[in-house]
């Protein structure tokens, strides 16, 4: 753990693991409510020196991190696919994105503004300025473990927030280089506060704290309910990007090639093992049949193995619960009459030893009560499903609670503008299965989140907006 500038033991100790292989990797230091407690402290007496900062001296800071980033992006990619499994290229994607983010806010940084406001009488001067919002607790997944720290630390830290960062337990070690790159840029004690161990032991003190400010949060949806209802003793500001379930649209009129292309990236990058992937493929009636047979030439030429071989395009899954949940989801659909087109089973084989991998698998004659249709996969599986006209996908693909990331192919113009207004999603990708950028707005609505997080968009949450009246001499 590193608290107020220091790097720290316990007599408590994880060993991380590489799913693809069962080695240990690596080991951390796990700490619990006296730890959690401290870095609370620490962040609290930097807030005021940190927070006094220009923008012009937090943007240097975070330049630093920036360019020491840059000079280990190779390390930090092998750092990810051996704590989480997913394939070197997909690494170094999410180390690019990491270094794009705090890149951006370093610059982002010197660009928060306020307003002059019209006053109601001529003796009145009536401002609004942005200030930082103070204490934040910020909770991240496992699976991408570098730039979901670097989505809510780079606004944060650029805006003169100070930081308790709460990593995954299952995939902490590339947090911690990064907390070693802040130690070397020289960041001031207490501005940035890194903890790994029990999310009771963790949250428990940062929800309680009336220091802490505002908690940003990224994981499942259940979790960030009850990180809702514990916000609300203290009034904490909240940010929540939460669970999502895709929906995938390929209309009559797409382009089959391009949109098969669209589904191998967006459902299986990261062993499909991210928010926003493809969950729900939606194929109309007419090229059903065509669209599966070049998916399934597509899926069946992927390879799967040890991430860090370059060959490999498919990486192992986190853990063996979640090979566990998807082979359900499997069995339920096969039971309730969907078929197998390709994959369905772990692989095991010697060549693949102790990892956890499974099959890349693809799922036609796929109906809306099997459960893959309604539980969020988290692995590489796509089922296809048939429709027929544009109100029918419309209303399935909003039939569900989840609204984070959507996805439609088509060459109509109008049907671009009509269903991006409709569905009822926080991003839509027309014609792209990756809509995302640093500059721009991520998140999702109904229970798939609260806030945002990227661009000028990002620095909202982490800032109060107050207004000054002054009463002035005419």
């Amino acid at each position: 753990m590193y608290i107020n500038g220091e790097w720290l033991k316990t007599n408590k100790k994880l060993d991380i693991k590489n799913p693809a292989t069962g080695d240990v990797v690596d080991h951390v230091f796990l700490v619990g409510k006296a730890e959690t407690e401290y870095a609370i402290q620490a962040a609290e007496a930097a807030f005021p020196l940190w927070s006094g900062l220009t923008a012009e001296q937090r943007s240097g800071y975070l330049q630093k991190v920036v360019n020491k980033l840059e000079e280990k992006k190779e390390y930090l990619a092998q750092v990810i696919t051996k704590e989480m499994g997913k394939s070197i290229h997909n690494a170094r994607y999410e180390v690019d994105n990491t270094v794009s983010f705090f890149k951006w806010y370093a610059e982002e940084a010197r660009r928060v503004y306020g307003d002059t406001i019209p006053a109601s009488s001529p003796n009145r001067r009536i401002s609004a300025i942005r200030q930082p919002v103070g204490v934040v607790g910020a909770i991240t997944p496992w699976n991408f473990p570098l730039s979901m720290g670097a989505r809510k630390l780079g606004p944060a830290l650029a805006v003169g927030c100070t930081i308790i960062f709460k990593p995954s337990s299952e995939a902490p070690l590339s947090s911690v280089e990064l907390f070693k790159i802040f130690d070397e840029a020289g960041l001031p004690k207490g501005v940035v506060n890194l903890v790994i161990g029990s999310s009771g032991e963790i949250a428990g003190p940062l929800m309680e704290s009336k220091v802490v400010r505002k908690i940003s949060f990224t994981g499942s949806t259940e979790v960030g309910k009850i990180l809702i209802r514990q916000s609300a003793d203290t009034v904490k500001k909240v940010s929540m990007e939460l669970g999502g379930h895709a929906p995938f649209i390929v209309f009559e009129d797409a382009d089959i090639d391009l949109a098969v292309e669209g589904t191998i990236i967006s459902k299986f990058s990261s062993t499909g093992q991210q928010c926003v992937c493809a969950n729900r493929i939606y194929v109309h009636d007419t090229i059903y049949d065509e669209f599966a047979k070049r998916l399934h030439e597509k899926v069946a030429a992927l390879k799967v193995g040890n991430g860090l071989d370059e060959s490999n395009e498919i990486g192992a899954m986190a853990n063996e619960n979640g090979i566990e949940k998807v082979h359900d989801q499997v069995i339920d659909a096969v039971n309730k009459g969907a078929r197998i087109l390709y994959g369905g089973s772990r692989l095991s084989d010697g060549n693949l030893g102790k990892g956890y991998f499974y099959s890349p698998t693809l799922l036609v004659d796929v109906k809306e009560n099997m459960k893959i249709c309604f539980e969020e996969t988290f692995g590489p599986i796509a089922p296809l499903i048939r429709f027929n006209s544009e109100e029918e996908v419309l209303k399935m693909a909003n039939n569900i609670e989840y609204g984070l990331a959507s996805y439609f192919y088509t060459n109509d113009l109008s049907r671009m503008y009509r269903l991006s207004e409709k569905l009822e999603y926080g991003m839509v990708g027309v014609n792209d299965p990756a809509p995302f950028a640093v500059q721009g707005p991520f998140g999702g609505v109904k229970e798939s989140g609260l806030g945002r997080e990227g661009g000028r968009y990002g620095l909202d949450d982490y800032l109060e907006t107050k207004l000054i009246s002054v009463a002035i001499r005419l």
